[in-house]
């Protein structure tokens, strides 16, 4: 699968999105051919090269031949319906209008149909919208990914007045779509707007928030308007294949440091996390301040239970607070087979890889009451259904 990653280093905005995509290859070109299409008239697009802090990469510029009304919503996803665009472009970019429009509504506290776009509604937006999706397509990325978006700081002069950052278009988008928002690099006071509604609305709309494991295989830079001399002003966007991560687990991984406990209480806790869903519990007898020994709980557990995990924790033990690591596990896929042995019906796990089965593993309490039954030795009965097991599932 050919993906994506917007890395938001300097923020996003619609202009910057189209910089980094020509920057990784679509063709200006084309994407000039491609707005004029859309038949609005006085519309075109120019590409530089330049700098933003010493990251090298391009600044695309959407030109308006002169001022027009600005357009609502419903028109915007008209123009984009009626065009000889693909099917997959127009969805895409009605449904970044809408919601735009969403967000516009929820600012001014109206019904979606009587939305305007005021500074939006320009054509600019509906060039950024289209332009960024059919860029997309063009270099046929499956799938896209985002960092978590900078809130920057400071004000903004608008239509509406003096606004602050982010402006509350941006923060309504943030909101809908949950979207992890952190602070400006170095926490800078005077990083102004960085995320812009258009920017936002595309990002939130067709993005999935995570990084995901990818082989690298080209990257672009977007530039923004401002030069800022505390952080580059661009946004890259890194393009390669998805590593097939089919068999890795998303896990989390708790630990606390015990020395006031009695070791009933300290399994009472395992007993219970298991119970919970834990994957694994175990101790590690650990030295402590002052040469305490004390024991350290580990609990591998999925990461949906984190948060019950980690309070279970807290309730079952004198501990003032528990470590969160999260991890990642490959696993092989595991099938619990019926053998027929020298001993009868004997349940074995099977190992399988890519497809293949690699290995067996006898059941222990299946063994366990052969041993018991026969008196045969504990180890003989493994060693034999290991053997047969092998024999019958595995291949040569």
């Amino acid at each position: 699968m050919k993906v994506a990653y917007l890395n938001c280093i300097g923020g996003a905005s619609g202009d910057m999105l189209l910089g980094a995509l020509v920057d990784a290859g679509v063709s200006i070109d084309w994407l000039d051919d491609l707005i004029r299409s859309l038949n609005v008239g006085g519309v075109s697009l120019s590409a530089e090269i330049g700098s933003r802090n010493g990251v090298t990469g391009t600044l695309v510029s959407v030109n308006i031949a002169q001022e027009r009304v600005p357009l609502r919503w419903q028109e915007m996803s008209r123009i984009v319906e009626e065009s000889c665009l693909g099917e997959t472009v127009i969805k895409r970019a009605v449904k970044v209008f809408r919601r735009l429009a969403e967000a516009e509504a929820l600012v001014h506290r109206t019904e979606i149909t009587e939305t305007h776009f005021h500074e939006l509604g320009d054509l600019d937006t509906l060039v950024d919208v289209v332009g960024t999706i059919a860029g997309i397509e063009a270099l046929e990325i499956d799938c896209i990914y985002s960092s978590p978006l900078p809130s920057g700081s400071g004000i903004i002069d608008s239509a509406h007045g003096i606004l602050p950052i982010p402006a509350p278009a941006t923060a309504a988008l943030f909101s809908l779509s949950k979207a992890p928002v952190v602070a400006p690099p170095n926490n800078v006071l005077s990083a102004g707007e960085m995320v812009t509604p258009t920017g936002a609305a595309i990002i939130t709309t067709l993005a999935t928030f995570e990084q995901p494991d990818m082989r690298f295989e080209n990257v672009g830079y977007g530039l923004g308007r401002r030069d800022n001399n505390d952080y580059p002003n661009v946004v890259a966007l890194w393009i390669g294949v998805k590593i097939d991560d089919s068999h890795a687990a998303r896990l989390v991984l708790l630990e606390t440091n015990i020395d006031d406990m009695s070791a009933e209480q300290v399994s009472f806790t395992q007993e219970r996390l298991f119970n919970l869903g834990a994957l694994d519990v175990w101790f590690t007898p650990i030295q402590m301040k002052k040469n305490r020994p004390g024991t350290m709980i580990s609990a591998l557990v999925p990461a949906s239970l984190e948060s019950q995990a980690a309070s279970l924790i807290m309730t079952e033990t004198t501990t003032l607070g528990v470590r969160v690591t999260r991890v990642t596990r490959y696993e092989s896929e595991r099938k619990l087979v019926d053998v027929k042995t020298s001993f009868g019906t004997v349940s074995v796990k099977m190992k399988r890889l890519n497809g293949c089965s690699v290995s067996v593993s006898p059941e222990y309490e299946d063994c366990r009451a052969i041993a018991l039954d026969t008196g045969v030795p504990l180890q003989e009965v493994y060693r034999r259904v290991k053997q047969e097991a092998s024999d019958e599932l595995l291949p040569n």
